[in-house]
């Protein structure tokens, strides 16, 4: 174990004994990135930060259930994203259209070199796609999960997150595509 983990693992302990500068150190460390997080799911800043605190707050009350089995930003990351996703429900931003009632069609690849794309375009063509393609894109892309863990945290079958996967990867190829022929 390094000595990042042993620190780490000192100020959850202090955490879990209610040291208010151990929450204060451990939320300075991981609030940037737990944000941005939450922000890519969300693309409300106000939204993001709120989700965030809730987070925070949640992680902090429920220490007693971290394993360490994974990492402890690796489980924050999972409650922000857990409670980014809820946010999008509550607020009816979140559409899910079964599986058999959308027709499958093909994109012809269009062959166009996206070497001159910077990665804010590309962010901000991303933040355009509908919630439930930005979300499954951020989990996967971004984030770095598969189909079966997105298919998990977004409680969708895991044939459909390959298709939303897919789909969302084609209109992002296509905004892509119609920003970069101008």
């Amino acid at each position: 174990m390094n000595v990042a983990n042993q620190d780490i693992n000192q100020l959850i302990a202090g955490c879990k004994k209610g040291d208010a500068k151990a929450q204060f150190t451990i939320y300075n460390l991981y609030f940037k990135a737990m944000y941005n997080t939450a922000f890519r799911i969300l693309n409300d800043s106000f939204e993001a930060e709120d989700v965030m605190q809730e987070s925070f707050l949640s992680a902090f009350t429920k220490l007693d259930s971290f394993s360490e089995q994974v990492t402890f930003g690796a489980w924050l990351k999972k409650i922000v994203i857990n409670n980014s996703i809820t946010a999008l429900r509550n607020k009816n931003k979140f559409e899910t259209v079964p599986l058999e009632k959308v027709s499958i069609s093909a994109i012809e690849e269009d062959g166009s070199d996206y070497g001159e794309l910077n990665v804010s375009e590309i962010l901000n063509k991303l933040s355009t796609l509908k919630s439930n393609y930005k979300v499954a894109l951020t989990l996967n892309l971004i984030e770095g999960y598969d189909c079966e863990e997105i298919a998990q945290i977004m409680d969708i079958s895991y044939e459909n997150t390959r298709t939303t996967i897919s789909r969302a990867k084609n209109k992002l190829r296509q905004l892509l595509s119609e920003s970069y022929a101008r």
